[in-house]
């Protein structure tokens, strides 16, 4: 229900992966084959001798500086504003708003109701059952409406279609107190302490 970018972090797990793989590759044939260390000793050490030309061919003038350094810092100074962005990112989605309305009665204004009235009534409802092993409740801004996410930890031998009803119950008593009908997603999944199919239920 969040924001999190969940493709790009894929791709960027995907291409880290993909990288570690090689290297670990290169590494065993480099202590194992003896041909390919003798191409990387050859290559690695025209590829320092090239990089060692290529600074001393863009020295400031009268300078022993190379301006390539100038554009090495500027990469990693991109590469860093773009993890701090990415890592901006993660989790976004989180709400702390339920209900935002207008109020035209005698004295007209805002009525706002934060989420953490919502989270602490159903935490509160599914406290010391023992059916449940753990209850996190979350609000979230999808698409500008505010909705909640009801994360069930059953027991082993619970139903988990008696579970969401009876959750459904609580969320039906809850939008009938705050007067707004709010969606919510109720995931009944398994963990360390249960032994349970995931299951997810939209109401």
């Amino acid at each position: 229900m969040n924001s999190t970018p969940a493709l790009l972090n894929r791709i960027l797990i995907g291409i880290l992966g993909a990288m570690l793989l090689a290297v670990g590759l290169l590494l065993i044939l480099l202590a194992t084959v003896p041909a390919v260390a003798t191409w990387w000793h050859s290559w690695s050490g025209s590829a320092w001798n090239g990089i060692r030309q290529a600074f001393d061919s863009t020295r400031f003038p009268g300078r022993p500086e190379s301006w390539l350094w100038i554009l090495v810092a500027f990469a990693l100074l991109v590469l860093i504003g773009l993890m701090v962005a990415w890592i901006a990112q993660q989790g976004k989605g989180r709400s702390n708003l339920l209900v935002s309305e207008y109020d035209p009665g005698t004295v007209p204004g805002d009525v706002r109701i934060g989420g953490g009235v919502a989270e602490q009534a159903l935490k509160q409802a599914l406290a010391g059952r023992a059916d449940l092993a753990g209850a996190t409740v979350t609000t979230y801004d999808v698409q500008g409406s505010p909705a909640l996410k009801v994360r069930l930890q059953p027991r082993q031998g619970v139903a988990p279609h008696l579970l969401a009803a009876e959750v459904v119950s609580l969320v039906d008593a809850l939008d009938a107190v705050v007067g707004k009908r709010t969606p919510v997603l109720i995931h009944i999944g398994a963990g360390a302490r249960t032994r349970f199919s995931r299951a997810e239920r939209v109401r």
